[in-house]
């Protein structure tokens, strides 16, 4: 399953910048990176009931035989641009490249044979931007990967709230990921229209990782349930907000090569992401459970420090930046 849905992220990325218009890209991303979270959230409690009542190997069945489903209804209703897309008529096609900058303008955005293999890598590697971008997205990868691992585990055995209410609360706090995603895109593109490409795009990931450390903070202080999941639920929606500029960002610093670019900036969110699980129990078995979660905090600090280095329009163009 991680073989073949670890491109998902990044194509996903690809294909809302070749179906929307420019200007609605962030929001587009913030859409699909929240339904991935809603799907997530609902695994708490759907999923949960489902190995209680069929037991786990036929959960996995079940739910093995929805995600084949929808992978072949993808197959055969999708297109990779729109005007390979029988529903797609002439007056959509010029609606999407009414306002797309001149950079991305190359017909099928094809790279010339001699910047193809590695180079193009190397090139992608040597913007400064872009590696700061997947830096900071590391440190975003770390805040959700904490919740999505850990946030059912520490309402159920460290707060004792119980099997059910845990299923439950840990689902609210990923629906407010989900929807956080989606208002910090839709805010991002209007950021951009009031205040310009680098100051408009970088507002939004700079704010929402500021208070999803703010928030997570105060989540630590009470000790009734509802205020607990209160704060953590605004954590996780401001940090989610900032998923939909990062991969308008990345597509776009990546010019001719923004499915590449964007795969590199998916690799930093996971190799985050990946260090959440692991760190998390060691601290918190050093220091406590507070401080095992409130590691979160700093992280994201460091991830909004960054984006003083990063400028949206720092693309690699066939081995240029423009």
């Amino acid at each position: 399953m991680g073989l073949f849905t670890a491109p998902i992220y990044p194509a996903s990325a690809r294909v809302v910048s070749r179906w929307i218009p420019y200007p609605e890209r962030a929001f587009a991303n913030g859409i699909v990176n929240g339904a991935a979270l809603v799907g997530i959230a609902f695994t708490f409690v759907g999923f949960g009931a489902l190995m209680d009542w069929v037991d786990w190997p036929w959960a996995f069945v079940i739910t093995g035989g929805v995600t084949a489903f929808f992978a072949l209804l993808w197959a055969i209703y999708a297109a990779d641009r729109p005007e390979q897309h029988r529903s797609a008529n002439h007056a959509e096609q010029r609606l999407i490249e009414m306002d797309e900058p001149s950079w991305n303008r190359a017909p099928h955005h094809e790279v010339p044979a001699e910047h193809s293999g590695t180079s193009g890598w190397r090139i992608l590697l040597r913007n400064r931007s872009l590696v700061f971008l997947t830096l900071s997205y590391g440190a975003v990868g770390y805040f959700e990967y904490l919740f999505t691992f850990w946030t059912h585990y520490y309402f159920d055995e460290v707060l004792e709230m119980g099997k059910i209410e845990s299923r439950y609360y840990a689902g609210i706090v990923l629906l407010a990921e989900a929807g956080g995603m989606a208002l910090g895109g839709w805010l991002a593109d209007r950021m951009q229209k009031s205040y310009g490409y680098r100051r408009g795009r970088a507002i939004i990931p700079v704010f929402g990782m500021l208070a999803s450390a703010t928030f997570l903070g105060f989540g630590l202080i009470p000790t009734q349930p509802g205020w607990i999941v209160f704060w953590f639920a605004l954590a996780v929606g401001a940090v989610g907000m900032c998923e939909g500029p990062f991969w308008a960002t990345a597509i776009e610093l990546g010019g001719k090569r923004g499915g590449t670019a964007a795969g590199i900036c998916n690799t930093g969110g996971n190799a985050g992401g990946l260090l959440a699980p692991v760190l998390t129990p060691w601290i918190s078995d050093l220091f406590g459970w507070p401080v095992g979660i409130g590691m979160g905090s700093l992280v994201c600090l460091a991830g909004a420090i960054l984006w003083l280095w990063i400028d949206p329009a720092e693309r690699c163009d066939e081995g240029q930046n423009l």
